[in-house]
């Protein structure tokens, strides 16, 4: 033999890649392991239980290799049984074929006979049918008769027998066509519908007359349920036959369901009981849904909705198998159209009334135990979870409505109040005065009412809507109180054109009046905005209303109207004061003091704490008028006696000053930096008998009075009449380096009287002006 060269044997990749591996991750071991020269002694025990460990591997591999040959060759045996199978099933089917062929020739020869047998069957049935098919006409005459008499179950009886005919003639027919190896035709069932086109009239008309009896089932329960029952009975009667030919269809013979059906008469039921509960709510008329009798027909509702479901719990109920719970379908028809009715009254355009009678009704009266939180109906409530009448939305939209509607009308009526404010102005008499005796209109009385009343009507909705009313309720005050004090602004402005007008006489009084009106109004805002709960705060978008600000500002204006007046009034004797004939006569101070107990004994009449406000502006424009008479120098002092009388006058002045503002000291409303006490501190001064110690005088009155000027001092010393000029420039030097800052809560008084300009033409520049 001649042998050839060896194949080389293939070495797959796989192999030559895991053995590189292997390799590497042998010697890294040995590295790892033999690190050191003493470790190799080691050598033979690791080559030991490598050989061992190899081995054990050896043996897996070889047995799991023998297992797998194993399943192998049983699989193959098994291959070779299924082909032996196979090769028999082949030839016992080319034997049946050859059979079959055989055959055929003798099946041909039944055909004849299959067509006599068809035709046989179809006279069999046309035969059998025939009495069935004569007595069509009449019993669908009957029938006819038996609905319009109401006569419902007897009726029903007759449909169901032609029904049944219909459908057994339908059967067969299709029955005869599906042996032949066809559909029925459509010659035929139009045939078969023509004949018993009365079927289809009856079943409308029955229908017809069963829904009137449901939709009248309310009346007829109070009267003869007779009628109800038997409209029951037939729908339960059609609800089986619908199921069992249903089952029919899906059974083994498949036989085709008749014409309309399935009627689904239940269902239809519940619809005509909604609808019959729906006609209710489209009978009612919107003329008559509106203004007051809004709530009259919410009211009819309620009755005649609680009426009803006292006639379907008590007579209904037990008219329908227990599965229909009549009473929950009656809650849900008449919860979904009250809502939709509800819904329709909301688009309105409803006054404000009309909105709380809805909300009012929805939110309270329908859920109450009046209506549906009857305890006979929770648990039907809970059960049909028919959610809310009206919608978060809509009940929100409404409230808006609501408040949109009361602002619109306190707006109107605040208008009205204060043109009547306005009108009482201008009257020939003393305001109104309460039962302690203080000034006031009907202005406060009518806003406080009104704005109380709409959050008490509100808070009868909810809290929300309150909250809601109030704040509308608090910007509309304070836009009132914005007219106001322009109006005071106008009255003023009046006055001054034409102070000696009649209508003027009690143009005073009236101003005090407004101050009180505005003291009241600020205890009703205060009440008002206590009642709005806390969560309110930061609800609305808008910038929160601030009347109380507005309030303030009113009253400012008004006292500074009052004292514009007092001014005016103290003015044709303020020219008088600080004269030489004053010196010698002391006038014109007590005919000041009348004016000033006049306007301190009307000051009375207004409420605190605006009486003592006023006061106390009293006291501060006459001494302000007081000492700007002085820096006038009408009166320069000649002598030391004149510096002594004057000084003493100055002092007579202020103690029958004090004697008119002691009310202020009795009620402990001094002010912390009393006026009066300003004129005894330049009484001193100026009766001062040495001229040198003014440095220190002027000191300690610029420690009590930071704010005076070195004009007010010039004048002072110029009133003196015996300073030189050495000891005016140390004193002005003196305050010049002074001038200690303003403490914290000092009112600045001589900020307020002005001094009059020098008469010089000019001073030089390079001295200082005397």
């Amino acid at each position: 033999t001649q042998t050839g060269p060896v194949p080389a044997v293939e070495v797959w990749p796989e192999v030559e890649r895991a053995e590189r591996l292997a390799r590497g991750a042998a010697l890294k071991w040995a590295s790892g392991v033999f690190c050191r020269p003493e470790h190799l002694e080691r050598l033979s025990q690791y080559r030991k239980r490598e050989s061992q460990r190899t081995t054990s591997i050896h043996t897996r591999l070889k047995s799991m290799v023998q297992s797998y040959l194993e399943g192998v060759g049983w699989g193959l045996e098994q291959l070779r049984e299924a082909r032996s199978e196979l090769n028999q099933v082949s030839q016992a089917l080319k034997k049946a074929g050859l059979e079959s062929d055989q055959n055929l020739e003798g099946v041909k020869s039944l055909e004849r006979l299959r067509e006599v047998s068809v035709q046989h069957r179809q006279l069999v049935a046309a035969v059998s049918n025939l009495p069935r098919l004569y007595s069509v006409r009449s019993l669908v005459l009957e029938t006819e008769r038996l609905v319009e008499s109401r006569r419902l179950l007897e009726a029903h009886a007759r449909l169901m027998d032609l029904e049944h005919w219909q459908d057994d003639i339908l059967w067969q027919l299709h029955g005869a066509a599906a042996s032949t190896g066809s559909k029925l035709s459509p010659e035929d069932q139009q045939l078969v519908d023509k004949y018993f086109s009365g079927v289809g009239q009856l079943v409308d008309a029955l229908a017809k007359e069963l829904w009137a009896v449901v939709s009248s089932s309310l009346a007829l329960a109070r009267q003869n349920p007779t009628p109800f029952v038997s409209a029951v009975r037939i729908v339960e009667r059609e609800e089986a036959l619908d199921r069992v030919l249903l089952e029919e269809r899906s059974g083994t013979n498949g036989r085709p369901l008749p014409p309309g059906r399935p009627r689904c008469w239940r269902a239809s039921f519940f619809q005509v009981l909604e609808e019959a509960v729906s006609a209710r709510f489209r009978s009612v008329s919107y003329l008559h849904t509106r203004g007051p009798g809004l709530a009259g027909h919410l009211s009819a509702l309620q009755h005649g909705i609680m009426a009803d479901l006292a006639t379907v719990r008590h007579l209904l109920e037990h008219c329908v198998p227990p599965h229909y719970h009549l009473t929950g379908a009656y809650l849900r028809a008449s919860h979904r159209c009250l809502h939709t009715h509800l819904a329709q009254v909301s688009s309105w355009d409803l006054e404000s009334g009309e909105i709380f009678a809805v909300l009012n009704w929805v939110l309270h009266i329908y859920n109450s135990p009046d209506m549906m939180g009857h305890p006979e109906l929770v648990a039907e409530m809970e059960r049909e979870d028919l959610g809310p009448l009206i919608s978060s939305e809509g009940l929100e939209l409404l409230q808006n409505k609501y408040v949109q509607s009361v602002r619109k009308s306190v707006s109107e009526w605040m208008h009205k109040a204060l043109q009547v404010e306005l009108q009482d102005w201008q009257r020939d008499q003393e305001p109104d005065t309460d039962h302690e005796g203080f000034y006031q209109t009907s202005l406060p009385t009518i806003i406080t009412q009104m704005l109380e009343e709409n959050a008490r009507v509100a808070l009868m909705i909810g809290t929300s809507l309150r909250d809601q009313t109030i704040q509308m309720g608090l910007y509309e005050m304070e836009n009132l109180l914005n007219r106001f004090r322009e109006a005071l602004v106008e009255f003023g402005k009046e006055h001054r054109r034409d102070p000696n007008n009649s209508k003027s006489k009690f143009y005073l009084h009236y101003l005090l009046a407004s101050i009180s009106n505005c003291i009241i109004l600020k205890k009703s805002t205060e009440s008002l905005q206590q009642q709005q709960s806390s969560r309110s705060a930061g609800r609305f978008s808008r910038t929160p209303p601030n009347p109380l600000a507005a309030l303030d500002r009113a009253v400012r204006r008004a006292c500074r109207l009052v004292m514009d007046q007092l001014l005016l009034n103290l003015q044709p004797f303020l020219p008088g004061l600080l004269t030489r004939p004053w010196l010698v006569q002391g006038d014109p101070t007590p005919k000041l003091c009348r004016v000033l107990e006049h306007h301190l004994e009307l000051y009375g009449r207004v409420r605190p704490p605006c009486r003592q406000r006023l006061q106390e502006e009293a006291q501060w424009l006459t001494v302000v008028e007081y000492v700007r008479a002085l820096m006038q120098k009408k009166f320069v002092c000649r002598s030391a006696d004149e510096r002594k009388q004057l000084a003493q006058q100055m002092l007579q002045d202020e103690q029958l000053f004090r004697e008119i503002f002691h009310s202020l000291e009795a009620e402990g409303s001094i002010p912390e930096v009393n006026p009066l006490a300003l004129l005894p501190v330049i009484a001193d001064f100026i009766r001062l008998k040495d001229p040198n110690m003014l440095t220190l005088e002027v000191s300690g009155l610029a420690a009590k009075y930071p704010d005076i000027s070195e004009e007010h001092v010039s004048v002072l010393l110029d009133v003196r009449g015996d300073v030189s000029r050495d000891v005016r420039g140390s004193v002005l030097d003196l305050l010049e380096q002074s001038a200690p800052p303003l403490p914290a809560g000092y009112r600045p008084i001589f900020s307020d009287i002005l001094v009059p300009p020098s008469s010089m033409a000019f001073c030089l520049p390079t001295a200082k002006c005397a």
